[in-house]
């Protein structure tokens, strides 16, 4: 890769980490399902106007809208304002990847590599060691809606396979458009219409500035990018960078927010970090004909989604 490229990559998983900081923020000034509405309503407006229609079949574009928008990030924002800290939520929500491999093998038949099944085994350990560490500092409910959100997520990675969308961007923004609706109605069932209409009436800029941020700058620019940069670059280069991610969230929230990273976090850490790393593996395959003539070969991928 380009450094310009290399500083894009690792911009982006910046902007990602950065997010769940500004998302524990965005909580104190709005219910958890309407400020996820917001989010996508935002991300979708004006832009589904100008990336031009959707190149899948809308039965993916509502699928993956369910699954991701109003499933992964209605039960993330519900953990986070239920008190699962933004810098262990960054964490935690990577064990998607394992998830994701895992449907695999149910869904779609794959056969997990020893090095991806022991990926997973450290990744799971990484989980129950960041557990321990929050069930003795705070409640385990948010931690659980977390995970919870990283199953969903794994959901909608295998539905994004199987879209294969040729346009990340494009892809990104009409997803947005599904949970709007969905979010909104759980929001004044659950949530109420007084709470939603207080936290509208009283927006100021903090929290207006949230919902720009996590719309346009992890959603807009952060998939924009990342799939601008998976055209260009194997999934395998461009991939690794996510696990920066992490890394990122955890440090703005001990910066920003002073969330304490104890012994037992790092140790998490590392341990979901490394079973990560080995989950996203791909075994090297054979071609029977050379590199540069099998990129080219109708059908041939050369990427995936984003951050798993």
């Amino acid at each position: 890769m380009r450094p310009a490229h290399v500083c894009l990559a690792v911009l982006v998983a910046a902007v990602w980490g950065v997010n769940f900081t500004v998302i524990e923020v965005g909580l104190d000034h709005f219910p958890p399902l309407l400020f996820s509405a917001l989010r996508f309503l935002v991300a979708a407006l004006p832009a589904v106007f100008l990336v031009g229609p959707p190149k899948v079949a809308w039965k993916w574009i509502v699928g993956v809208g369910l699954a991701l928008g109003v499933a992964k990030f209605g039960l993330l924002f519900i953990g986070m304002d239920a008190g699962m800290p933004g810098g262990l939520s960054s964490l935690v929500l990577q064990i998607q990847a394992v998830f994701t491999a895992l449907f695999a093998v149910v869904l779609l038949g794959e056969r997990p590599t020893r090095v991806r099944a022991a990926g997973m085994a450290v990744a799971l350990a990484g989980i129950g060691v960041a557990a321990v560490d929050e069930g003795a500092s705070g409640p385990l409910t948010g931690f659980a809606l977390v995970v919870a959100a990283a199953a969903c997520w794994g959901v909608s990675n295998i539905l994004t396979r199987k879209a294969s969308p040729p346009d990340a961007l494009n892809f990104m923004i009409w997803v947005s458009t599904v949970p709007v609706l969905p979010l909104l109605a759980l929001s004044l069932l659950l949530e109420g219409g007084a709470a939603d209409l207080a936290a509208l009436r009283s927006l100021d800029r903090a929290g207006a500035g949230t919902v720009l941020y996590v719309a346009w700058g992890a959603t807009v620019f952060g998939f924009g990018a990342w799939g601008w940069l998976l055209r260009r670059h194997p999934a395998s280069t461009v991939a690794p960078f996510s696990l920066l991610v992490p890394v990122f969230g955890m440090t703005s929230a001990a910066l920003f927010l002073g969330e304490s990273i104890t012994p037992l976090r790092w140790c998490a850490a590392a341990l979901l970090v490394g079973g990560v790393a080995l989950t996203s593996v791909t075994p090297r395959r054979p071609s029977a004909v050379p590199v540069t003539e099998s990129a080219r070969l109708p059908g041939s991928r050369s990427g995936g989604s984003p951050v798993g």
